[in-house]
């Protein structure tokens, strides 16, 4: 049904409900007389009403409201691999003679096996919290 067809049978119906209404209401003493009278057409304008006003919001169009569709499932062999960083092993400096002190190779050395040692002393900080002298070998 298009707009106007709806306000028309709604202001129709806004007017059959106002005269019925009215019509009981100006009755006085003819009401006296016709008991079962009022009933019936109290009954037969409820139920046009009601009909009319129904079908008026039955035939309302209906929209429809956004549903929530489940993303597609992947399977694990449709992922691409993922690049995995991995860190380079350690590298351990181990003399392979005695190094004297204070030459370049120990500063290395020492350098490398120690994050707190001190190239000016030649100690480093131990797990114990005192320095101690690095010997390299």
């Amino acid at each position: 049904m298009n707009r106007l067809a709806k306000t028309l049978l709604m202001t129709a119906t806004a007017a059959a409900l106002t005269v019925s209404s009215i019509g009981v209401a100006s009755a006085g003493d003819w009401h006296r007389h016709h008991h079962g009278d009022d009933a019936l057409v109290g009954g037969a304008v409820g139920l046009a009403t009601g009909l009319i006003v129904g079908s008026a919001i039955a035939s309302a169009p209906r929209y429809d409201e956004p549903r929530y569709i489940d993303p597609p499932v992947y399977e694990p062999e449709e992922y691409e691999a993922v690049p995995v960083y991995r860190a380079p092993p350690p590298r351990y400096y181990r003399p392979v003679a005695d190094i004297e002190p204070w030459t370049p190779q120990w500063e290395r050395y020492c350098s490398y096996r120690y994050r707190s040692f001190d190239p000016r002393s030649g100690t480093f900080i131990g797990n114990d919290g005192r320095s101690h002298f690095c010997n390299a070998g």
